[in-house]
């Protein structure tokens, strides 16, 4: 299968896709172009915010509007006032280290992770936010944090530290947000990109965008890639299942570090693209703090 151009929106880095059905509209990051972007599958509109500077991920919340994680903290914002609220500052001591992927839990605590933008060390970590704002690392020796997503079931975590080129499993305690039983779930060693993104279906399957893979794959529950989703540019980065049935895939993609000529062979690039691959996907829950 194949994946068509949605939005030609040419963002620098694409990232952070979810569907919010309170809207029904699909919403993601352009990290490095500062901007939120929203499209409207009734109306084929897309509409494209500034923000202040990079949003890495960021979720709806319950009481109204986001939860905002930008490389440096974490915060609430009401978007209509536009005024924000600190939730918590993230390793301020590490200049080199920023927020990346993160999504929500079952239970609507908001799991987000670091990466070391510099030397790629592995010196960051993933954060727990709970609904009553308590935050706590969750894993540690972080290079890239990618693929955090759950099972419809919301007893396993699934994660990527990217360049380790795996997807690892968690058990996952719902009652207190801790992780346990880390092991390997699908190796990605002989794929041709990088596990970056990802998302989960009702069937339990993880839905992986590989970065610099030009695909997206699906890893069947039992660990084994069993399908695969061409996307014709370079770099797939995220991707989240939405639409009114839950049956389109969103992926989004980047243009970073792509050079002059790439782009001439590639001008999609930084493009929304979608499929509808036959299975559907699991509601994110909104953050609940």
């Amino acid at each position: 299968m194949r994946a068509e151009l949605l939005v030609d929106c040419k963002n620098q880095h694409g990232e952070g896709i979810f569907w919010n059905p309170a809207d029904g509209l699909v919403w993601w990051t352009d990290i490095e172009g500062c901007a939120l972007w929203s499209f409207d599958p009734a109306t084929s509109q897309s509409t494209a915010y500034n923000m202040p500077e990079r949003v890495c991920c960021f979720a709806p919340r319950a009481a109204g509007g986001l939860i905002v994680a930008y490389a440096d903290r974490v915060v609430l914002f009401d978007p209509a006032a536009g005024e924000e609220a600190i939730v918590t500052w993230f390793e301020a001591e590490n200049a080199e280290t920023r927020l990346n992927d993160g999504r929500t839990d079952r239970q609507g605590r908001l799991i987000v992770g670091g990466m070391n933008e510099v030397s790629g060390k592995a010196d960051s970590s993933v954060i727990s936010i709970d609904t009553d704002f308590t935050v706590r690392t969750i894993i540690d020796r972080v290079s890239c944090a990618n693929s955090t997503c759950f099972t419809p079931d919301g007893t396993t975590m699934f994660f990527a530290d990217t360049p380790d080129r795996e997807i690892v499993a968690f058990d996952y305690d719902q009652t207190s947000g801790s992780v346990s039983n880390r092991r390997l779930h699908a190796n990605f060693k002989d794929e041709p990109g990088l596990p970056d993104g990802s998302c989960v279906d009702a069937e339990g399957g993880v839905w992986n965008a590989e970065w610099e893979g030009r695909r997206v794959v699906r890893v069947a529950p039992d660990g084994n890639i069993d399908r695969v989703i061409e996307v014709p540019v370079w770099k797939p980065t995220c991707c989240a299942f939405g639409g009114p049935d839950l049956d389109t895939l969103f992926i989004t993609t980047s243009r970073l570090l792509s050079n002059e000529a790439a782009l001439e062979k590639e001008p999609e690039s930084g493009g929304l693209f979608a499929v509808k691959p036959g299975v559907r996907g699991v509601l994110d829950t909104p953050f609940n703090g």
